[in-house]
């Protein structure tokens, strides 16, 4: 599968680029590019894909994300909607990995940053506490001049070093990509987030991807390590999570509502994926919550 390359704008007053993104749309494509990339959702709830993972994102994320590593912000269809009340605010920062010389880095006041910027090459996204910090940094690298970014640059790598965080990527995912695969990832993602719900046929998805059903099966596991059936469990019990955070219908409902047919088929593919039941998981979640 083939990402798109993006060459990012960069301007002579600056070594880096801050921006801040109101439309959902922006990162609405299966990307890649030279420079590092720390974002933050402060607003904004959808499914992101990174290397070969596949999980939720929403409101008060931070993830960072190395070079060339593809990735693929996806927000969840109430932001598209006209006269929505689903806003997106996302603050995203672009930096090359040495663009404040090989020797900083190598610093020995830099081993945390060197070693979470090691750690973005298969992406990472923070966990805990962190993240309200973190919306301070952004905040002020929004706004701030540009003589003072640098400082708060570091302090926002520190915070994501100092935090628990999790890597996102496989070890083993593929970062080699066809020229002839260009837009098929983007057509196999659209459709699939789109119809998640439905039965996809094999027939179906292949023809999306414009490519035979016999050979759908093969092309896919091979560029995404995992195949087109868990790739769909994935969103859908993404998606499930989404639902029972949202605590506004029942476990059973939620099922049906993500696409399976029975509550068993549901139970085992959520447990196989988050390692907890969905009640767990939404007591779990709902228990966090107060406390914070």
């Amino acid at each position: 599968m083939k990402p798109q390359l993006l060459k990012l704008n960069n301007d002579s007053a600056n070594s880096f680029s801050v921006r801040r993104d109101v439309v959902p749309s922006v990162n609405n494509r299966w990307h890649y590019h030279s420079e590092i990339e720390l974002i933050y959702f402060k607003n904004g709830n959808g499914t992101q894909f990174v290397g070969d993972s596949i999980k939720r994102f929403q409101s008060g994320d931070v993830v960072l994300i190395g070079p060339f590593l593809p990735h693929y912000w996806r927000f969840d269809d109430a932001y598209f909607k006209d006269e929505t009340k689903a806003v997106a605010d996302v603050q995203v920062v672009h930096f090359n990995e040495n663009f404040w010389g090989k020797d900083f880095i190598n610093l020995p006041e830099n081993k945390l940053i060197k070693s979470i910027i090691d750690s973005s090459k298969r992406g990472v996204s923070v966990k805990v506490n962190k993240t309200q910090d973190l919306g301070t940094v952004f905040d002020a690298l929004v706004s701030e001049d540009r003589y003072n970014k640098i400082i708060l640059l570091i302090e926002a790598l520190m915070l994501v070093g100092q935090s628990q965080y999790e890597q996102l990527s496989s070890i083993v995912f593929n970062h080699n990509f066809e020229d002839s695969d260009k837009d098929r990832i983007n057509a196999i993602y659209d459709y699939s987030l789109r119809n998640f719900k439905n039965q996809i046929k094999l027939e179906e998805i292949a023809e999306i991807a414009n490519i035979s059903p016999n050979s759908f099966c093969r092309y896919f596991k091979s560029r995404t390590r995992k195949t087109y059936t868990q790739f769909i469990n994935e969103i859908r019990i993404g998606n499930a999570c989404k639902l029972l955070i949202e605590d506004n219908i029942n476990v059973k409902q939620i099922c049906y509502e993500c696409g399976y047919n029975n509550f068993a088929s549901f139970h085992k593919f959520f447990k196989s994926i988050t390692k907890k039941s969905p009640l767990n998981y939404q007591k779990e979640f709902l228990a966090k919550n107060k406390q914070t």
